[in-house]
């Protein structure tokens, strides 16, 4: 399926906030907010989301438009993975999620593991810096980067969190369903490749 469309909305959306952030001019105002209605339409029309749904989250930013960004803890015990299952769609992540403000990627990184697995972990080393739309994940409307970050654990022990209902490490061989918003199979095997090749350079597209 040609998705063409999808990016045009993000475009116009972009083009939108920014305008709005910085236009003085009562038309050019005008002219913005018209742009950010054409961009609620064109997801409203070719996806199942309403209108309201979407201006609430594509469209309701403010300042200059820039990506999210996702981050993605890589944890492995021996030669397996950590994995945890999501309670939204039951399939299986690497544990991580959206960048906070304060934080820093890999307090995010530490953060996450801890409350999705329950292990307390260190950050070890950045391995890839990924464009979401390069990657083959479903169609979603927000632009985002995805950073993976290795961690070694060094205490704790295996916990559900609030957003999962289980907590398991897998070989390459016997990975489970993925939940592709989140990762991909590709990725995750090149995460597996950081395990293989200790000095594999990090990955940016």
């Amino acid at each position: 399926m040609d998705m063409k469309w999808l990016e045009w909305a993000k475009q116009i959306q972009a083009i939108a906030q920014t305008g709005l952030t910085y236009a003085k001019d009562v038309y050019d105002i005008e002219r913005y907010e018209e742009l950010r209605r054409i961009s609620i339409d064109i997801l409203a029309n070719y996806t199942s989301v309403n209108k309201e749904k979407i201006a609430l989250t594509f469209a309701n930013d403010s300042g200059y438009a820039t990506p999210k960004v996702d981050i993605r803890g890589v944890v492995f015990r021996g030669n397996k993975i950590l994995l945890v299952r999501e309670k939204i769609d039951g399939a299986w992540a690497l544990p991580g999620g959206w960048g906070d403000i304060g934080l820093s990627p890999s307090e995010v990184a530490v953060k996450e593991i801890k409350e999705e697995s329950g292990f307390d972990v260190v950050p070890i080393r950045l391995l890839a810096i990924l464009d979401k739309k390069f990657h083959g994940h479903p169609p979603e409307p927000y632009h985002v980067y995805k950073m993976f970050i290795q961690c070694n654990i060094v205490g704790g022990t295996a916990e559900i969190g609030v957003e999962t209902s289980a907590v398991e490490f897998f070989s390459l061989d016997e990975l489970p369903e993925l939940s592709l918003e989140r990762n991909t199979v590709e990725q995750v095997k090149t995460m597996f490749e950081f395990l293989d090749q200790p000095d594999k350079e990090v990955i940016l597209d």
